[in-house]
């Protein structure tokens, strides 16, 4: 029989040290055990966890009301919200990607490289987990689910640090997790979830350096802005998202609206969605009206070029609103003369997440491959693939911007590190 648990009783040991500190020892003693468990424990805590998530929606969702409603109370925009709000699909949605984790290969153990020297000592670099992964994020619940998910399966315990917005949400969702570790007889620790929200616990969290292997950051400016000033722990940025489409001279323009609309409209609030157009000035005349008829409902700023083209239809763009992440249904919009002049805008404007070159030339594709420095470059595909899942890793902990240890999605094998395995029959150095 399924026990379903309640919102708050996420087992006996919740009541001993909810410290920041406190959780950051458990879950580090909780990282020994589940780097050794083997890849059937860890599989079935992941697939137990996805049926105690659906067994317990009507808790989580309760949770998430409250949060919601408080969020509309305060004002919260409208993204905000629609990134905070959960219901049954989408949290069959999150037991959905826990299963799809549990089914990908077991990074742990895999020999990146072997190699034998002339004395006749074996060397091989071995995949083996980071410890504990610690995740602070902002009103995402599904992350909550989704970094257990990953850490767990590449032996690391998630230590999460969830916004003061979404907090009887992850309560909940947690409570869950803690429920199919214990069911597949692994420590409930290796997900535990700090409640104090105050500004003072997330500076303490971002300096746990006797705990935390690796900090991940999931949210905007003003969070990466702290991990920046305060974290004394490693971290990866999850940095923000002003992707670009750049349609070229010769681009296919109806595959180029195609891939506009899909990245702009289906999903705004989202880091890999469009934020700026740069079109060739050969392509404009006919594309930038396609634009305006097939993006209805979006705000388009632009510069002087592509208001010469459309009037009204699009307002002057601000100086800084060509590297800006909106996140909402807001695009800017420039005309360039050349391929030159689309690569360099990207480079003075873009954050290094996303590009996307629309073009029939692959001339063209392989120089925006070459020049442009992102995450990932895109050539004829909507920017809306940079995910986990699309990349086929399950789902992502983050996607990093930066270049150290890990670029872009984030999956089971960038939550991993490596040890060298040196074998002998006695050698010693001379």
């Amino acid at each position: 029989m399924t026990i379903v648990p309640t919102l708050r009783a996420v087992d006996e040991a919740t009541s001993v040290d909810k410290s920041v500190a406190g959780l950051g020892r458990r879950a580090k003693a909780a990282s020994f055990r589940l780097g050794l468990a083997a890849t059937e424990q860890r599989n079935a805590a992941l697939v137990g966890a996805a049926r105690m998530l659906e067994a317990s929606s009507s808790l989580i969702l309760s949770g998430n009301s409250v949060d919601v409603a408080r969020a509309k109370r305060d004002g919260a925009p409208d993204a905000v919200i629609d990134r905070l709000r959960l219901s049954e699909a989408r949290i069959v949605a999150m037991a959905d990607g826990l299963r799809s984790v549990a089914d990908l290969p077991d990074p742990l153990g895999e020999v990146v490289a072997g190699w034998s020297r002339p004395n006749g000592i074996a060397i091989s670099k071995v995949r083996v987990p980071l410890g504990v992964v610690a995740v602070i994020y902002e009103n995402r619940p599904n992350v909550t689910s989704d970094a257990f998910g990953l850490c767990i399966k590449s032996g690391n315990a998630a230590f999460l640090r969830g916004s003061s917005g979404a907090l009887d949400t992850n309560i909940a969702i947690v409570a869950a997790l803690r429920s199919g570790l214990k069911e597949a007889s692994l420590p409930a620790d290796a997900v535990v979830l700090v409640e104090d929200t105050s500004h003072e616990s997330a500076k303490e969290f971002m300096r746990l350096r006797e705990s935390i292997d690796l900090l991940v950051p999931r949210g905007g400016p003003s969070l990466i802005a702290s991990i920046i000033e305060n974290a004394t722990v490693p971290y990866v940025i999850d940095g923000d998202g002003n992707c670009h489409l750049y349609v070229d001279a010769d681009a296919d323009l109806e595959m180029a609206l195609s891939l506009l609309v899909n990245g702009k409209t289906q999903r705004p609030s989202v880091c890999n969605a469009l934020e700026s157009l740069v079109v060739h000035e050969a392509a404009a005349t006919a594309f930038l009206p396609m634009v305006v008829r097939g993006l209805v409902g979006v705000e388009l700023v632009g510069d002087v070029r592509a208001r010469e083209i459309c009037g009204d239809a699009i307002g002057p763009a601000m100086p800084d609103d060509f590297s800006r992440e909106f996140l909402d249904l807001k695009l800017s919009v420039a005309v360039v003369d050349s391929i030159d002049d689309a690569i360099d805008h990207v480079r003075r404007n873009g954050t290094g997440h996303t590009e996307v070159i629309c073009t029939r030339s692959l001339r063209s594709a392989e120089r925006f491959i070459r020049e442009v420095d992102a995450a990932a470059v895109m050539v004829n595909a909507s920017s809306r693939f940079t995910d986990g899942e699309m990349f086929g890793f399950g789902a992502e902990i983050g996607i990093s911007t930066q270049k150290l240890h890990a670029r872009g999605p984030m999956g089971l094998r960038e939550l991993t590190t490596t040890k060298y395995v040196v074998r002998g029959d006695g050698q010693i150095r001379s």
